[in-house]
């Protein structure tokens, strides 16, 4: 048996010598909030100089747990990640994810990339965005990146972030969930694309156990998995015309049709996730951090999903 995640206890992680302006590891606004997104959270520097994120769970939702198991998903089918743990602060649960930007790099949203290159898009516009498709993201992907080789990486990369998606079934995939990392050198600029992040809205983390329950005795994972978050309007467009994103999982399908040469590599990596091995990311969770019921629909979940992508190759 897998050894169980380990967790951060953050305010003995916290160089505070190195943060002058701390009062107490229980602050309102402790160290430096990050503003981007609707969740509480808040950057601080550990011992070793490393940047972290730690991120309150919305009520009620295992967000926490959807963000470790996400990123030891992504490891599994080796796509670039931000390293997450699981962690503690002033008595409450979150997670804690370890900043990709280094020295001398910044980070590009998705949001300001579109805009630059799709003539059309409003950055500004974050629900209802008709023209964030994925035929758009890739138009800015080969419209920022010089080279066929470098634009056919990047668009690879970017097919396996949204085949990854779609087997943890993360609904919020919006603008400012991706991004492209750039620095200045002798040559010039130099970027490629961030690793995959913020993936806490996964893995069914807002059901409470009775739903789970239901679903898995219904046998109804696939209603839920082919629903998505219809309606909220987050995640990408298959077209301007549609009214609504569709789910994770339809937006592979339609892509698989349209772009077999470029999903199906990242299809083929989920040879890498059998049912035992999904049973053990979700399992290595602590106990007190994860329902069973949550475990068993977190299992069931990512197994329709692949083999549901997998029939579609």
């Amino acid at each position: 048996m897998q050894e169980p995640y380990r967790v951060i206890d953050v305010e003995e992680a916290i160089d505070w010598e190195g943060m002058p302006n701390l009062e107490s590891p229980v602050d309102e606004e402790p160290i430096g909030v990050e503003h981007m997104g609707s969740s509480k959270k808040f950057w601080y520097r550990d011992r070793e100089c490393a940047r972290w994120l730690f991120k309150y769970p919305r009520d009620n939702s295992g967000e926490h747990w959807a963000e470790k198991i996400a990123a030891e998903v992504a490891g599994r089918l080796e796509i670039p990640h931000g390293s997450v743990e699981l962690a503690v602060f002033g008595g409450s649960q979150g997670s804690v994810t370890n900043s990709f930007v280094r020295d001398d790099w910044d980070l590009i949203h998705g949001n300001r990339v579109l805009e630059t290159t799709i003539p059309t898009y409003n950055r500004q516009v974050m629900r209802r965005q008709p023209y964030y498709t994925l035929e758009n993201i890739l138009l800015a992907l080969k419209r920022t990146f010089i080279g066929d080789d470098a634009v056919e990486k990047t668009k690879r990369q970017f097919a396996e972030y949204v085949v990854m998606d779609a087997v943890i079934g993360n609904t919020d995939r919006h603008h400012e969930n991706w991004g492209i990392l750039r620095t200045w050198t002798d040559e010039g600029w130099r970027g490629r694309l961030a690793p995959t992040f913020d993936h806490a809205s996964s893995l069914g983390r807002e059901l409470l156990d009775e739903k789970r329950t239901v679903r898995l005795r219904e046998k109804s994972i696939g209603h839920y998995a082919e629903r998505g978050a219809r309606g909220k309007g987050r995640g990408v467009y298959w077209s301007i015309l549609n009214k609504y994103p569709p789910s994770p999982l339809e937006l592979v399908r339609l892509a698989a049709r349209g772009e077999p040469d470029l999903f199906r590599p990242a299809v083929s990596r989920l040879e890498k996730l059998d049912v035992d091995s999904l049973r053990e990311l979700v399992n290595r969770v602590p106990d007190g951090w994860m329902t069973p019921a949550a475990q068993e629909f977190a299992v069931a979940l990512m197994r329709y999903n692949i083999e549901t992508m997998r029939e579609m190759m």
